[in-house]
């Protein structure tokens, strides 16, 4: 889990209105009142800014007073603590009451060495957290799923149907952990996707239930709601796009693809907010339905696969439609399709079923054939290594299967589409490939930089990012090249989107970042060393109590008085308790039963779920306490419960099981786990129950080992990827019990049958889990408790006591003579030897040791006096490992979780069991960001240091271009072609085209009013192509304008044409508008505006000298003597390179 992921989930409702100067179109004037004035928002910002300074200077004194009242050597060794005092959130903490400690050695390195950690991640360029890690327990029904940008805004749309809105101008501001946004209400149908429409000035949403909405961008000020909304499908919308011509496109399961017509959208705009239903009916029945029309070539015998992805190639106007295996391209002016092509590039023009590669059952058919037949004579050697070759080769069945990424699934299966501004098309794979395409549907080239799944895509100027399942976002440029990657969040990047110089990343957990453009490049190391500069501005150091109690109930149940002795005396100031219990059944059918039930992805049985309710009531659940997670394995029982004023704070809680009896399958032994966020860092607590017997010290060693390696926490519903791999997955798990239980048999153990179904069934799934989640880890290859800023381990350890009798134990348990017992403990041996527990801490025992008393005796005088007369032992323990090195003692944002122990004892007046509950408690410093603190910093940073905007202003420069022509005049079908020149020789300049407006011209001559369709689309008349592309330096772009006169229109109804007829016959005028974009500067453009008049009629058109206008255009008579034809040759350079732009 990422440490910069941060916590708090309360989000922040700031209203505030668009920038005055965006134009919004008089369509939706009827609908909404006029924004709101700016002083709200003036306001709103000086109190985000006087509240930022107030916590800016609380911050500097805390950090004063820390450093001021901390001396130099303020080291924990192995026989003393601090004695220092440290003013932690206006209150002393007194160091000099914390116990001493013992260190284990061998930390620090390998799989124990400490997660790095700091004021900037150092293993990725700084970001801009817009909305830091969610608590997932905060996000229930509302997790954000997609997002989307406009020239100034973020959106982003959520499970429960709502979408939220980020102004750019604001992305710095806000009091909270998030950015100041504004939030629709809740649909109930979840958002799958967005695009975003400037054109109209809206944001259209699919949703699950099938329903398209639309948002404006422009707020009132009493918020916004959706514009109009209908059912467009009957399942859910999968995909939408905006094609070049202001259509829009929605995809959905079975190969369903409806087209929305421009004119029936901007139809439905024109009703009043009374009418919106019968708005809502004309589009909804408007739908055309391209499947329908397409008979040729059998084409669609094949149209059936979910249409997961849609993409419009506006250079060339064609659409784009994809599932998983297979694409489809279409003419976005007729919506005919063109072709259909499966993933390795080869045509289809019938139902091809794929090859599948074999099954799971085929891998163990082939296994089983392929091995020996057995002689029924054989040594017992012989058949003990065909058992284990058996069950080994399962195991390895099982980790093949797993690594292909699930059961039968086709790991080449497309998850991402895109494409770039040079026109060729990228798509990304569920084994990591990134291949490329050119706009006829052609493969081009393979690239694989990464093993993950690729989830999305997102473009600007001559990069490429990608984001992976594994957190991993990558950069390429155009040719394919890596640039560079870093792991983005911890959890999968679902989504990207582009503004404002920042890519966006969202995150599967509900995160959002904002990464420089620029990225990576010299500007990360500015903004590195400026915000670790000013790490004391926005750290914050929280302080906790935590309780950890463990005990070995032996089968038994404690009495009220024992709980309220154990934990509810000492429970009063704590704000989390965790308690882990071993042996609360035991017993071939318990142990069985389990197996079982882990096998299926359940837990947890009536005798622990007494224990919970038990302990519920101890702590006063409710008032006090809240219980937010447990996990039971077998006798193993963890939980933990957290104080009702942290719950804002306290989340993501996640249990593991790691099984260490027989076979590693079985839960007589081993541990179980719960890890949690608090404060935004990682605690991880470990109930753990070790082999017995004083002999076994290697096998506990070897217990702690493979539970520390193998740990991974997760949700249960998460185990399986598909409910089809459960029927071989359980063929496989019989296939090892069988196995086992025959191994069994010629050694003579007994073991029931039932217990070896059992165990081969939850071996196979400790396998599967582990495999799945090593694997996505595989990029560190560390234990996820590695990665924890905390780990405390509680549990009956089975260490014992040494070289000693009974009776010599017993007369020094009875002289309190603890440090020569200690001498004698085997796990501080090991520890001291480096071969167990290595760099974790205890406070050093002073109380008597915990094993093995005879029930219901009090006193010292219940040790075991049966005939074994066991030697007492420390064997219950509490250790635990936190963030600090040898050279650090202080919380900071380097070293953020340090830990004290304050008490450290055993309840021997509690007789319930044959051992005595021990508890322990923490004191403990969390340091955490201000994240609203830490984002205004950022943007003060990039906004006045003097590097980083010359950096900025040299980087983001555009290139200096100029257009052959600013007014065109077609006719009779003509071709004009129009030169873009860049005249900058060393930078690379982007274009773009669209259409601002179009308008019909009044017989006197004049344009009407400019009305732009749907994102700024084309009108059906005009063809422009290539309406985007790169000019190199000093190089000339062609584009081709192309006149389709008298198109012809048709009305659908319920995707079958009504009506038809031809456009008017009135002369036509649109407005181009060439956008030039520098490589790296998403925020403006140098912007050259083209007049173009379709003449219908043969009149001639009177010369008029001042229709060359300035940046404004007007609706104004256009001559045919101000338009100039170019030949198609490039001797006209040196005369464009004179000329300059309208």
């Amino acid at each position: 889990m990422d440490l910069n992921d941060d916590v708090l989930s309360s989000y922040s409702h700031h209203h505030h209105d668009d920038d005055s100067s965006v134009r919004t179109p008089k369509i939706f004037d009827r609908y909404f009142s006029s924004s709101s004035s700016s002083s709200d928002d003036e306001s709103q910002l000086s109190n985000s800014s006087m509240e930022a300074t107030s916590k800016r200077l609380d911050y500097m004194i805390q950090f004063l007073d820390r450093k001021l009242s901390s001396p130099s050597n303020s080291n924990y060794t192995n026989n003393n603590a601090n004695s220092a005092d440290n003013d932690t959130n206006n209150s002393k903490r007194n160091k000099s009451s914390a116990l001493s400690e013992f260190i284990g050695k061998g930390g620090g390195t390998g799989i124990f060495r400490l997660p790095v950690r700091g004021a900037v991640h150092t293993g990725r360029p700084p970001s801009l957290e817009v909305q830091p890690h969610p608590l997932r327990e905060s996000q229930i029904g509302g997790s954000l799923r997609t997002i989307t940008t406009t020239e100034t805004q973020l959106w982003t749309g959520s499970d429960n149907g709502g979408v939220q809105v980020w102004q750019f101008k604001d992305l710095y501001g806000g009091c909270g952990d998030s950015a100041p946004y504004r939030e629709s209400v809740a649909v109930g149908s979840g958002v799958t996707c967005m695009v975003g429409d400037e054109g109209s000035r809206v944001v259209w949403s699919g949703h699950r239930d099938g329903r398209v909405r639309c948002w404006k961008m422009d707020f009132s000020s009493d918020g916004f709601r959706e514009v109009v909304s209908w059912v467009a499908h009957r399942g859910p919308i999968l995909s939408m796009v905006i094609t070049r011509y202001g259509d829009l496109w929605s995809g959905s399961e079975g190969g369903a693809i409806k087209i929305w017509p421009w004119e029936a959208i901007e139809k439905s705009f024109s009703f009043t907010e009374e009418e919106r239903h019968m708005a809502s009916l004309l589009v909804e029945r408007s739908y055309i339905d391209p499947r329908s029309q397409v008979t040729i070539n059998g084409f669609c015998n094949v149209l059936t696969s979910d249409i997961r992805y849609l993409l419009s190639d506006n250079s060339r106007a064609k659409v784009w439609s994809a599932g998983y295996l297979s694409f489809a391209l279409w003419d976005a002016h007729t919506r005919e399709l063109l072709k259909i092509f499966n993933i390795d590039g080869q045509i289809e023009r019938m139902d091809m079923s794929s090859a599948q590669d074999f099954t799971f059952e085929d891998e163990i058919k082939m296994k089983i054939v392929a091995g020996p037949k057995k002689e029924k004579n054989q040594s017992s050697f012989g058949f003990f290594q065909r058992s284990r070759n058996a069950i080994m080769g399962a195991a390895d069945a099982v980790r093949r299967v797993a690594a292909k990424s699930g059961f039968g699934d086709d790991n080449r299966r497309t998850e991402a589409l895109i494409i770039t501004v040079d026109g060729m098309i990228w798509t990304g794979c569920a084994n990591g490939l990134l291949v490329q395409w050119d706009g006829n549907g052609n493969r081009f080239q393979d690239f694989q930089y990464h093993s993950f799944a690729v989830q999305c895509f997102c473009t600007f100027g001559l990069r490429i990012w990608v984001g992976y399942a594994s957190g991993t976002i990558q950069v390429l440029d155009l040719e394919g090249n890596l640039l560079g990657g870093w792991v983005a969040h911890s959890s999968p990047v679902i989504k990207m989107a582009v503004g404002a110089g920042y890519i966006f990343t969202l995150a599967n957990h509900g995160g959002i970042r904002g990464w420089s453009v620029l990225s990576p490049g010299p500007l990360d190391k500015m903004l590195h060393s400026e915000l670790a500069g000013k790490e004391f501005l926005y750290t914050r150091i929280e302080n906790l109590k935590i309780l950890a109690g463990t005990w070995n109930v032996a089968q038994g149940r404690a009495s009220c008085d024992s709980l309220i002795s154990w934990l509810g005396s000492v429970a009063g100031d704590v704000g989390i308790v965790v308690v882990g219990l071993q042996e609360v059944e035991m017993g071939a059918g318990v142990l069985a039963m389990s197996a079982a039930k882990e096998t299926v992805g359940l837990e947890g049985s009536s005798v622990g779920q007494w224990w919970l309710d038990m302990i519920d009531k101890t702590l006063d659940e409710g008032p006090s306490f809240e219980r937010v997670g447990s996990r039971q394995l077998a006798g193993l029982l963890i939980a933990v419960w957290i104080r009702n004023n942290l719950k804002a704070y306290v989340g993501d809680v996640d249990a593991a099981a790691v099984p260490c009896g027989f076979g590693r399958a079985i839960g007589n032994k081993g541990a179980v786990g719960l890890r949690i966020r608090v404060y935004n860092r990682i605690i991880c607590f470990i109930n753990c129950h070790f082999a017995a017997h004083v002999e076994a010290v290697n096998r506990r060693n070897a217990d702690f080992d493979h539970v520390y390696r193998t740990m991974t926490f997760g949700r249960p519903s998460n185990l399986f990827n598909a409910a089809a791999g459960m029927v071989p997955y359980l063929f496989l798990s019989c296939w090892l019990a069988c196995s086992m239980y025959l191994f069994w048999l010629v050694y003579g153990s007994g073991l029931p049958l039932l217990l070896c179904i059992a165990a081969g069934s939850s071996s196979a799934v400790q396998m599967l889990r582990t495999t799945n989640v090593m694997g996505a880890n595989s990029s560190e290859g560390m234990p996820e408790l590695s990665e924890a800023d905390m780990v405390i381990f509680l549990g009956d350890f089975n260490y014992r006591l040494g070289g000693i009798s009974y009776d010599e134990a017993r007369d020094f348990i009875s002289q309190r003579c603890f440090d020569w017992l200690r001498e004698r403990d085997q796990l501080r041996a090991e520890m001291e030897a480096g071969n167990v527990f290595q760099g974790m801490r205890e406070a050093v025992i002073r109380f008597p040791p915990t094993y093995k008393f005879d029930k219901h005796q009090p006193g010292l005088a219940g040790y075991d006096s049966g005939e074994k007369k066991r030697v007492p032992a420390w064997c219950d323990r509490i250790l635990y490992r936190d963030s600090r090195s040898t050279q650090v003692s202080e919380s900071s944002l380097e070293c953020p979780v340090v830990s004290l122990i304050s008490q450290y004892d055993a309840c021997m007046d509690v007789t319930d069991s044959d051992h005595k509950p021990v508890r322990c408690i923490f004191s403990v410093d969390i340091a955490r960001v201000d994240e609203s603190v830490r984002r205004q910093e950022f943007g003060d940073i990039m906004k006045s240091n003097v590097e980083i905007r010359h950096l900025l202003e040299e980087q983001c420069k555009i290139p200096e271009t100029i257009v052959s022509t600013n007014n065109i005049i077609l006719q009779n079908q003509d071709t004009t072609i129009l030169r873009i020149t860049n005249k900058c020789g060393k930078s690379v300049a982007l274009f773009e085209i669209i259409c601002e407006g179009q308008s019909t011209i009044n017989e006197d001559g004049r344009a009407s009013d400019h009305h732009p369709r749907g994102s700024f689309g084309f009108p059906r008349w005009l063809e422009v192509i290539p309406a985007a592309g790169v000019i190199k330096p000093d190089h000339i772009a062609e584009v081709s304008v192309h006149l389709e006169d008298f198109p012809t229109l048709e009305e659908f109804v319920d995707g079958v044409p009504q009506n038809s007829w031809c456009e008017d016959t009135r002369d036509r005028e649109a407005i181009l508008v060439i956008k030039v974009h520098g490589t790296n500067n998403t925020n403006h453009s140098r912007n050259h505006r083209i007049r173009v008049r379709h003449c219908c009629s043969s009149q001639t058109v009177r010369i008029d000298p001042k229709s060359n206008r300035s940046r404004q255009v007007q609706g104004s008579l256009l001559h045919r003597s101000d338009y100039q034809r170019l030949s198609s040759s490039y001797d006209v350079v040196d005369h464009l390179r004179n000329l300059h732009s309208p």
